[in-house]
């Protein structure tokens, strides 16, 4: 069980955490609590859907222990420029695929995965990364398969919204804009 399900546990806990370490706290903590659980699995999902669980539910009480950042809503955010930003919204599928598979573009995407709530973020990660079915998510989450669809697509609007400034300059760039 260890040998057969480490890499995809270590996996999502590394992409809903962005630290190994916890990443492999996680992963431990899983077996662990697996191994005192197994009698208690009653196969009404899959050995994979089980663990899956064990490790989205760890990793989540992980993120609930950080410190949320604190805004104040009475202080203006001072961005450095004297008019408000605008959000530009491009369509990107004029980019080469190339452009997406960049090292760089690479790294945009995780870090607007990191700004993802943890809710969105679990999901996000299963469905998208992991490649789950939207049943497997649900059964993984213990939340409904229309939470599920939910979540996704805000969670995927989210990151559309985080990436598009960068999109958008990489179209510039290639003279696609």
């Amino acid at each position: 069980m260890v040998e057969t399900y480490s890499p995809q546990v270590f996996h999502l806990a590394s992409h809903m955490l962005h630290d190994p370490q916890e990443a492999e706290d996680v992963l431990q903590e899983t077996f662990l609590n697996a191994f005192r659980a197994i009698g208690r699995f009653e196969g009404r999902s899959s050995l994979g859907t089980w663990l899956y669980r064990i490790a989205a539910n760890q990793a989540l009480m992980r993120l609930r222990r950080r410190a949320p950042a604190a805004v104040s809503i009475d202080e203006p955010i001072d961005n450095g420029e004297t008019e408000p930003i605008l959000l530009e919204l491009f369509d990107w599928c004029c980019l080469p695929e190339e452009e997406f598979m960049t090292a760089e573009a690479q790294d945009q995407l995780e870090t607007a995965i990191g700004g993802l709530s943890p809710a969105l973020k679990a999901v996000f990660v299963l469905r998208d990364l992991e490649g789950l079915s939207t049943l497997e998510t649900a059964e993984a989450l213990e939340i409904s398969e229309a939470a599920v669809k939910t979540r996704l697509l805000r969670a995927r609007l989210q990151l559309r919204e985080s990436l598009s400034a960068y999109f958008t300059e990489r179209a510039r760039e290639a003279g696609l804009a």
